[in-house]
Parts: C-alpha cells; sequence; structure tokens
C-alpha cells in the first residue's frame, strides 16, 4: 500500500471558486504538481492545452510549474484566464494619470492667462 497525500482542491477556472477535498494514493508515483493534476483528471502532461498557458495552477497562491513538489494538507488551485494583463493595466493607470495631471496643468495655464 502506497503513501496517501491529502491535498484541498480550489477550482476558479469557471465561475466562482468551488473547493474540494482529495485524496491521493500515490502508489509509486511521485508527488508532484503535475502527477496530481493527472490523477484528479484535469491534464495529461505538461503540453495539454488545458493547462498550457502560464500561470493556470499554483499551491497556496504560488503559481507552480509541472514538476514542483505537493506535500500532504498543500491546497492546488486551479486559476481562470486573466481579463486583462496586469502590464497593459499598469500602462492605462500611468497614462490616465499623466493626463489627468497634464489637464490641470493646462487649467492653470488658461485660467492664468485668460485675463488679459
Amino acid at each position: 500500500m502506497g503513501n496517501k497525500i491529502q491535498l484541498s482542491v480550489c477550482d476558479a477556472r469557471q465561475g466562482d471558486p468551488v473547493m474540494s477535498d482529495f485524496t491521493w494514493e500515490l502508489a509509486g508515483a511521485e508527488s508532484t504538481v503535475g502527477n496530481a493534476l493527472k490523477a484528479l483528471g484535469i491534464a495529461d502532461s505538461a503540453n495539454d492545452p488545458r493547462i498550457a498557458r502560464k500561470g493556470c495552477y499554483g499551491v497556496f497562491g504560488k503559481r507552480k510549474d509541472w514538476d514542483a513538489p505537493i506535500y500532504d494538507g498543500d491546497r492546488l488551485e486551479l486559476y481562470s484566464e486573466l481579463l486583462i494583463d496586469p502590464i497593459v493595466g499598469r500602462r492605462k493607470k500611468a497614462n490616465k494619470d499623466q493626463d489627468a495631471r497634464l489637464q490641470a496643468k493646462a487649467a492653470v495655464k488658461k485660467g492664468r492667462f485668460s485675463g488679459k
């Protein structure tokens, strides 16, 4: 009889996150994130199109690779796709803030020269 690992699985790929418990009988397999995903029936390999995008799974909020170890009591998380790239979002916010500063500066100049 092999070792057993108890995992919590948080699946947030579609809508609200769903938590479930999973008991995994190792039976000679290594305790890696990839083997846990195989045992759950989520993926067949690291190149599986269902999980091929970067950062779609992790442990306790940290993105993990396919070969990363997983331990008894860990929470395996499956993430949904990002709606907006964080870099693009920060760039848009910075540009918006810059536009607001420029408009305020222009309003001050306009108010200063409108009386002449």
